[in-house]
Protein backbone atom coordinates (compact mmCIF):
# COMPACT_ATOMS: atom_id res chain seq x y z
CA UNK A 1 0.00 0.00 0.00
CA UNK A 2 1.67 3.61 -0.98
CA UNK A 3 -0.11 6.72 0.78
CA UNK A 4 2.13 8.95 -0.96
CA UNK A 5 0.56 11.71 -2.99
CA UNK A 6 0.98 12.70 -6.67
CA UNK A 7 2.71 16.31 -7.21
CA UNK A 8 -1.18 17.23 -8.65
CA UNK A 9 -2.58 16.14 -5.03
CA UNK A 10 0.00 17.86 -3.16
CA UNK A 11 -0.86 20.91 -5.05
CA UNK A 12 -4.24 21.16 -4.96
CA UNK A 13 -4.17 19.84 -0.88
CA UNK A 14 -1.54 23.07 -0.39
CA UNK A 15 -4.62 25.12 -2.24
CA UNK A 16 -7.13 24.08 -0.37
CA UNK A 17 -5.16 24.19 3.25
CA UNK A 18 -4.49 28.06 2.22
CA UNK A 19 -8.55 28.52 1.55
CA UNK A 20 -9.67 26.84 4.63
CA UNK A 21 -7.03 29.09 6.49
CA UNK A 22 -7.43 32.73 4.66
CA UNK A 23 -11.60 32.41 3.64
CA UNK A 24 -13.29 29.96 5.73
CA UNK A 25 -11.79 29.91 9.42
CA UNK A 26 -12.57 34.07 9.39
CA UNK A 27 -16.49 33.60 8.81
CA UNK A 28 -16.64 30.24 10.35
CA UNK A 29 -18.44 32.45 13.75
CA UNK A 30 -20.28 34.10 10.76
CA UNK A 31 -21.62 30.59 9.31
CA UNK A 32 -22.69 29.84 13.32
CA UNK A 33 -24.78 32.87 13.49
CA UNK A 34 -26.35 33.33 10.66
CA UNK A 35 -26.98 29.68 10.08
CA UNK A 36 -25.74 30.46 6.32
CA UNK A 37 -22.52 29.96 4.44
CA UNK A 38 -21.82 33.20 2.50
CA UNK A 39 -22.27 33.12 -1.52
CA UNK A 40 -18.43 34.20 -1.60
CA UNK A 41 -17.21 30.95 -0.32
CA UNK A 42 -19.50 28.63 -1.94
CA UNK A 43 -18.54 30.38 -5.39
CA UNK A 44 -14.58 30.87 -4.52
CA UNK A 45 -15.38 26.87 -3.42
CA UNK A 46 -16.80 26.23 -7.00
CA UNK A 47 -13.55 28.04 -8.74
CA UNK A 48 -11.09 25.95 -6.55
CA UNK A 49 -13.00 22.73 -8.09
CA UNK A 50 -14.15 21.26 -4.70
CA UNK A 51 -17.96 20.38 -6.25
CA UNK A 52 -16.39 18.28 -8.66
CA UNK A 53 -13.60 15.94 -6.35
CA UNK A 54 -14.61 12.59 -7.91
CA UNK A 55 -16.25 13.20 -10.98
CA UNK A 56 -14.30 12.41 -14.20
CA UNK A 57 -12.29 14.46 -16.12
CA UNK A 58 -14.72 14.05 -19.24
CA UNK A 59 -17.62 15.31 -17.40
CA UNK A 60 -15.76 18.86 -16.20
CA UNK A 61 -14.72 17.12 -12.58
CA UNK A 62 -11.21 16.93 -11.22
CA UNK A 63 -11.44 13.22 -11.21
CA UNK A 64 -9.91 12.29 -8.22
CA UNK A 65 -9.45 8.63 -7.02
CA UNK A 66 -10.40 7.89 -3.20
CA UNK A 67 -7.48 8.82 -1.51
CA UNK A 68 -7.10 11.85 -3.53
CA UNK A 69 -10.37 13.01 -2.50
CA UNK A 70 -9.37 11.82 1.12
CA UNK A 71 -6.50 14.11 0.89
CA UNK A 72 -8.80 17.20 0.14
CA UNK A 73 -11.52 16.10 2.49
CA UNK A 74 -8.90 15.42 5.44
CA UNK A 75 -8.14 19.27 4.69
CA UNK A 76 -11.74 20.66 4.81
CA UNK A 77 -12.64 18.65 8.20
CA UNK A 78 -10.02 21.52 9.64
CA UNK A 79 -12.55 24.18 9.51
CA UNK A 80 -16.47 24.69 9.78
CA UNK A 81 -18.39 21.50 9.38
CA UNK A 82 -21.22 22.55 8.07
CA UNK A 83 -19.59 24.07 5.04
CA UNK A 84 -17.48 20.53 4.29
CA UNK A 85 -21.32 19.06 4.51
CA UNK A 86 -22.17 20.95 1.79
CA UNK A 87 -19.15 19.58 -0.05
CA UNK A 88 -18.39 16.18 1.00
CA UNK A 89 -22.62 15.57 1.14
CA UNK A 90 -22.39 16.79 -2.72
CA UNK A 91 -19.31 15.23 -3.51
CA UNK A 92 -19.93 12.06 -1.60
CA UNK A 93 -23.43 10.41 -1.85
CA UNK A 94 -25.04 13.03 -3.65
CA UNK A 95 -22.87 12.50 -6.71
CA UNK A 96 -21.50 8.51 -7.05
CA UNK A 97 -24.64 6.91 -7.79
CA UNK A 98 -24.32 9.02 -10.87
CA UNK A 99 -20.71 8.63 -11.46
CA UNK A 100 -20.70 4.59 -10.27
CA UNK A 101 -23.91 3.33 -11.83
CA UNK A 102 -25.42 6.29 -14.18
CA UNK A 103 -25.62 5.44 -18.03
CA UNK A 104 -23.83 7.97 -20.79
CA UNK A 105 -27.16 9.99 -21.29
CA UNK A 106 -27.35 10.50 -17.51
CA UNK A 107 -23.84 11.49 -17.25
CA UNK A 108 -23.74 13.80 -19.73
CA UNK A 109 -26.82 15.57 -18.25
CA UNK A 110 -26.08 15.78 -15.28
CA UNK A 111 -22.51 15.90 -14.16
CA UNK A 112 -20.85 18.72 -16.10
CA UNK A 113 -23.18 20.83 -13.96
CA UNK A 114 -22.65 18.80 -10.37
CA UNK A 115 -19.33 19.28 -11.03
CA UNK A 116 -19.38 22.95 -11.52
CA UNK A 117 -21.46 23.45 -8.44
CA UNK A 118 -24.33 24.88 -10.45
CA UNK A 119 -26.33 21.79 -9.40
CA UNK A 120 -26.01 20.41 -5.79
CA UNK A 121 -26.47 17.01 -5.56
CA UNK A 122 -28.45 15.06 -2.32
CA UNK A 123 -28.90 11.75 -1.77
CA UNK A 124 -32.87 10.40 -0.33
CA UNK A 125 -33.13 7.72 1.04
CA UNK A 126 -34.10 8.32 4.87
CA UNK A 127 -38.25 8.57 5.63
CA UNK A 128 -40.07 8.71 8.99
CA UNK A 129 -40.06 4.51 9.49
CA UNK A 130 -37.03 4.11 7.48
CA UNK A 131 -34.07 5.43 9.01
CA UNK A 132 -31.66 2.63 9.86
CA UNK A 133 -34.02 -0.19 8.56
CA UNK A 134 -33.87 1.79 5.18
CA UNK A 135 -35.87 -1.43 3.61
CA UNK A 136 -38.83 -0.28 5.19
CA UNK A 137 -39.63 2.51 2.62
CA UNK A 138 -42.65 3.72 2.14
CA UNK A 139 -42.49 6.08 -0.70
CA UNK A 140 -43.26 4.33 -4.13
CA UNK A 141 -43.04 4.84 -7.49
CA UNK A 142 -45.78 2.97 -10.34
CA UNK A 143 -44.47 2.87 -13.70
CA UNK A 144 -47.56 4.59 -15.96
CA UNK A 145 -46.26 4.34 -19.77
CA UNK A 146 -42.69 5.74 -19.55
CA UNK A 147 -43.09 7.41 -16.35
CA UNK A 148 -43.20 6.47 -13.01
CA UNK A 149 -45.70 8.04 -10.31
CA UNK A 150 -43.32 9.12 -7.46
CA UNK A 151 -45.83 9.29 -3.88
CA UNK A 152 -44.17 9.74 -0.53
CA UNK A 153 -41.86 11.76 1.56
CA UNK A 154 -38.08 12.14 3.08
CA UNK A 155 -36.57 13.42 5.88
CA UNK A 156 -33.14 14.30 7.37
CA UNK A 157 -32.35 15.07 3.43
CA UNK A 158 -28.85 16.88 3.96
CA UNK A 159 -28.65 19.82 1.24
CA UNK A 160 -32.27 19.45 0.57
CA UNK A 161 -32.77 23.37 0.32
CA UNK A 162 -29.40 23.84 -1.72
CA UNK A 163 -29.80 20.85 -4.17
CA UNK A 164 -30.98 20.56 -7.46
CA UNK A 165 -30.37 16.56 -7.93
CA UNK A 166 -31.57 13.76 -5.79
CA UNK A 167 -30.90 10.12 -5.64
CA UNK A 168 -34.12 9.20 -4.39
CA UNK A 169 -34.76 5.80 -3.24
CA UNK A 170 -38.87 3.93 -3.74
CA UNK A 171 -40.52 1.47 -3.99
CA UNK A 172 -41.62 -0.80 -7.31
CA UNK A 173 -42.86 -4.09 -6.11
CA UNK A 174 -43.60 -3.67 -2.42
CA UNK A 175 -43.73 -7.91 -2.97
CA UNK A 176 -40.42 -8.14 -3.57
CA UNK A 177 -39.12 -6.46 -0.09
CA UNK A 178 -36.00 -5.04 -0.46
CA UNK A 179 -35.07 -6.39 -4.11
CA UNK A 180 -38.44 -4.31 -5.32
CA UNK A 181 -36.92 -0.50 -4.61
CA UNK A 182 -35.70 1.24 -7.30
CA UNK A 183 -33.18 3.97 -7.57
CA UNK A 184 -34.43 7.62 -9.25
CA UNK A 185 -32.91 10.45 -10.35
CA UNK A 186 -34.78 13.55 -9.38
CA UNK A 187 -34.53 17.29 -10.28
CA UNK A 188 -35.80 20.31 -7.52
CA UNK A 189 -38.10 21.85 -10.40
CA UNK A 190 -39.94 18.41 -11.37
CA UNK A 191 -43.92 19.32 -10.48
CA UNK A 192 -44.68 17.34 -7.90
CA UNK A 193 -41.67 17.87 -5.90
CA UNK A 194 -42.04 19.68 -2.81
CA UNK A 195 -39.08 20.74 0.04
CA UNK A 196 -40.76 20.66 3.52
CA UNK A 197 -39.93 22.14 6.63
CA UNK A 198 -36.57 23.03 7.01
CA UNK A 199 -34.81 20.68 10.25
CA UNK A 200 -33.40 22.86 13.22
CA UNK A 201 -30.41 20.77 14.62
CA UNK A 202 -28.04 20.92 17.14
CA UNK A 203 -25.34 21.36 15.01
CA UNK A 204 -23.86 21.82 11.61
CA UNK A 205 -25.20 25.21 11.10
CA UNK A 206 -24.87 26.39 7.57
CA UNK A 207 -25.07 22.68 6.19
CA UNK A 208 -29.30 22.69 5.79
CA UNK A 209 -31.58 19.44 6.07
CA UNK A 210 -35.13 19.37 5.14
CA UNK A 211 -38.49 17.39 4.49
CA UNK A 212 -39.23 16.03 0.80
CA UNK A 213 -42.88 15.11 -0.33
CA UNK A 214 -43.62 13.83 -3.53
CA UNK A 215 -47.07 13.83 -4.63
CA UNK A 216 -47.84 12.74 -7.85
CA UNK A 217 -44.68 13.52 -9.10
CA UNK A 218 -43.56 12.31 -12.73
CA UNK A 219 -40.21 10.78 -13.54
CA UNK A 220 -39.28 10.11 -16.77
CA UNK A 221 -38.23 5.89 -16.77
CA UNK A 222 -34.93 7.70 -18.27
CA UNK A 223 -34.32 8.31 -15.08
CA UNK A 224 -34.03 5.20 -13.30
CA UNK A 225 -30.45 4.87 -12.10
CA UNK A 226 -29.05 1.40 -12.45
CA UNK A 227 -31.45 -1.59 -12.58
CA UNK A 228 -35.22 -1.55 -11.76
CA UNK A 229 -35.05 -3.27 -7.91
CA UNK A 230 -31.33 -2.96 -7.14
CA UNK A 231 -32.19 0.56 -5.43
CA UNK A 232 -31.74 -1.16 -1.91
CA UNK A 233 -28.23 -2.60 -2.91
CA UNK A 234 -27.63 0.57 -4.97
CA UNK A 235 -27.82 2.98 -1.66
CA UNK A 236 -25.53 0.34 0.49
CA UNK A 237 -23.21 0.39 -2.43
CA UNK A 238 -23.21 4.54 -2.77
CA UNK A 239 -23.36 4.68 1.39
CA UNK A 240 -20.47 2.35 1.56
CA UNK A 241 -18.43 4.13 -1.03
CA UNK A 242 -18.75 7.35 1.09
CA UNK A 243 -17.50 5.96 4.61
CA UNK A 244 -14.15 6.24 3.96
CA UNK A 245 -14.38 10.12 2.84
CA UNK A 246 -16.36 10.75 5.97
CA UNK A 247 -13.57 9.14 7.86
CA UNK A 248 -11.29 11.88 6.61
CA UNK A 249 -13.29 14.42 7.18
CA UNK A 250 -13.66 13.22 10.65
CA UNK A 251 -9.67 13.07 10.74
CA UNK A 252 -9.23 16.77 9.67
CA UNK A 253 -11.36 18.29 12.53
CA UNK A 254 -9.67 16.16 15.09
CA UNK A 255 -6.54 17.52 13.66
CA UNK A 256 -7.41 21.25 13.79
CA UNK A 257 -9.01 20.14 17.51
CA UNK A 258 -5.24 19.11 18.56
CA UNK A 259 -4.05 22.08 16.77
CA UNK A 260 -6.00 24.27 18.93
CA UNK A 261 -5.54 22.23 22.25
CA UNK A 262 -1.24 22.82 21.91
CA UNK A 263 -1.76 26.75 21.10
CA UNK A 264 -3.88 26.85 24.39
CA UNK A 265 -1.90 24.62 26.21
CA UNK A 266 1.30 26.81 25.61
CA UNK A 267 -0.54 30.38 26.92
CA UNK A 268 -2.51 29.06 29.87
CA UNK A 269 -0.93 29.10 32.69
CA UNK A 270 -2.06 27.33 36.22
CA UNK A 271 0.21 26.74 39.18
CA UNK A 272 2.52 28.62 38.03
CA UNK A 273 3.50 26.60 34.70
CA UNK A 274 2.04 26.64 31.04
CA UNK A 275 -0.75 23.87 31.20
CA UNK A 276 1.47 21.87 28.61
CA UNK A 277 3.92 21.27 31.55
CA UNK A 278 1.46 19.22 33.42
CA UNK A 279 1.13 15.70 33.11
CA UNK A 280 -2.67 15.19 33.48
CA UNK A 281 -2.69 17.88 30.01
CA UNK A 282 0.04 16.20 28.44
CA UNK A 283 -1.84 12.58 28.46
CA UNK A 284 -4.64 14.33 26.63
CA UNK A 285 -3.02 15.64 24.25
CA UNK A 286 -0.71 12.65 24.04
CA UNK A 287 -4.42 10.61 24.02
CA UNK A 288 -5.80 12.43 20.95
CA UNK A 289 -2.51 12.08 18.94
CA UNK A 290 -2.11 8.60 19.43
CA UNK A 291 -6.08 8.62 18.05
CA UNK A 292 -5.24 10.77 14.88
CA UNK A 293 -2.53 8.50 13.83
CA UNK A 294 -4.48 5.24 13.88
CA UNK A 295 -7.16 6.81 12.64
CA UNK A 296 -5.19 8.42 9.40
CA UNK A 297 -3.63 5.08 8.97
CA UNK A 298 -7.16 3.09 9.23
CA UNK A 299 -9.03 5.79 6.82
CA UNK A 300 -6.00 5.58 3.75
CA UNK A 301 -5.80 1.78 3.98
CA UNK A 302 -10.06 2.01 3.14
CA UNK A 303 -9.47 4.79 0.86
CA UNK A 304 -6.74 2.88 -1.25
CA UNK A 305 -8.27 -0.09 -0.79
CA UNK A 306 -11.66 1.30 -2.90
CA UNK A 307 -9.31 2.61 -5.28
CA UNK A 308 -8.31 -0.74 -6.28
CA UNK A 309 -11.80 -2.05 -6.60
CA UNK A 310 -11.10 -4.49 -3.14
CA UNK A 311 -14.62 -5.25 -1.11
CA UNK A 312 -14.47 -3.04 1.64
CA UNK A 313 -17.80 -3.14 2.91
CA UNK A 314 -16.51 -4.35 6.92
CA UNK A 315 -13.12 -2.28 6.40
CA UNK A 316 -15.31 1.02 5.65
CA UNK A 317 -18.48 0.22 8.81
CA UNK A 318 -15.04 -0.05 10.80
CA UNK A 319 -13.57 3.17 9.48
CA UNK A 320 -17.06 4.86 9.56
CA UNK A 321 -17.43 3.74 13.15
CA UNK A 322 -14.14 4.19 14.28
CA UNK A 323 -13.48 7.95 12.97
CA UNK A 324 -17.04 8.85 14.80
CA UNK A 325 -15.71 7.29 18.22
CA UNK A 326 -12.65 9.03 17.92
CA UNK A 327 -14.01 12.79 16.61
CA UNK A 328 -16.08 12.41 19.76
CA UNK A 329 -13.35 11.40 21.91
CA UNK A 330 -11.30 13.77 20.66
CA UNK A 331 -13.85 16.68 20.71
CA UNK A 332 -14.31 15.85 24.64
CA UNK A 333 -10.62 15.91 25.56
CA UNK A 334 -10.42 18.95 23.52
CA UNK A 335 -12.97 21.01 25.26
CA UNK A 336 -11.33 19.71 28.75
CA UNK A 337 -7.96 20.79 27.95
CA UNK A 338 -9.60 24.22 27.38
CA UNK A 339 -12.20 24.11 30.20
CA UNK A 340 -14.46 26.95 30.77
CA UNK A 341 -13.52 28.63 27.92
CA UNK A 342 -13.86 25.33 25.26
CA UNK A 343 -17.90 25.62 26.32
CA UNK A 344 -18.34 29.07 25.37
CA UNK A 345 -20.10 29.58 21.83
CA UNK A 346 -17.54 32.37 21.35
CA UNK A 347 -14.90 29.68 21.22
CA UNK A 348 -14.41 27.14 18.10
CA UNK A 349 -14.02 23.87 20.94
CA UNK A 350 -17.57 23.73 21.59
CA UNK A 351 -18.84 24.14 18.05
CA UNK A 352 -16.39 21.07 17.69
CA UNK A 353 -18.01 19.15 19.77
CA UNK A 354 -21.89 19.92 18.53
CA UNK A 355 -21.03 18.97 15.44
CA UNK A 356 -18.88 15.63 16.00
CA UNK A 357 -22.15 13.91 17.73
CA UNK A 358 -24.15 14.03 14.43
CA UNK A 359 -21.19 11.16 12.99
CA UNK A 360 -22.72 8.48 14.93
CA UNK A 361 -26.16 8.93 13.95
CA UNK A 362 -25.73 9.83 9.80
CA UNK A 363 -24.80 7.80 6.80
CA UNK A 364 -25.30 4.63 8.99
CA UNK A 365 -25.82 4.94 12.90
CA UNK A 366 -22.90 3.51 14.63
CA UNK A 367 -25.07 0.52 15.71
CA UNK A 368 -25.80 -0.64 12.15
CA UNK A 369 -21.32 -0.21 11.51
CA UNK A 370 -21.35 -2.85 13.97
CA UNK A 371 -24.00 -4.71 12.70
CA UNK A 372 -22.58 -4.68 8.89
CA UNK A 373 -19.33 -5.91 10.91
CA UNK A 374 -20.47 -8.72 12.64
CA UNK A 375 -22.50 -10.15 9.46
CA UNK A 376 -19.03 -9.86 7.46
CA UNK A 377 -17.17 -11.78 10.20
CA UNK A 378 -20.01 -14.45 10.01
CA UNK A 379 -19.65 -14.09 6.23
CA UNK A 380 -15.38 -14.43 5.96
CA UNK A 381 -15.88 -17.33 8.27
CA UNK A 382 -18.44 -19.05 5.90
CA UNK A 383 -16.23 -18.60 2.92
CA UNK A 384 -12.94 -19.51 4.76
CA UNK A 385 -14.37 -22.10 6.63
CA UNK A 386 -12.46 -21.12 9.90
Amino acid sequence: MDFNFTEDIEFLRATVRKFVREQVEPVAMEIEQSDRIPKRIVDLSKELGLFSLGIPEEYGGLGLDMVGKCAIYEELGKTHNGFTTLIGAHTGIGTVGIVDLGNDEQKKKFLPKMASGEWIGAFGLTEPSAGSNAANLKTTAVKKGDKYVINGSKHYITNAVDGHVFTVMAVTDSSKGARGITSFIVEKDTPGFILGAVEQKMGLRGSHSAELFFDNMEVPEENVLGEVGSGYINALKILANGRAGLAARNLGSCVRLLEHSLEYAHEREQFGQKIVDIQAVQHMLAEISMQIEVLRSMTYRVAWMTDQNKRVVKEAAIAKLFASEVYNKVADLALQIHGGIGYMKDYPIERYYRDARITKIYEGTSEIQRNIIASELKRDYANKGL
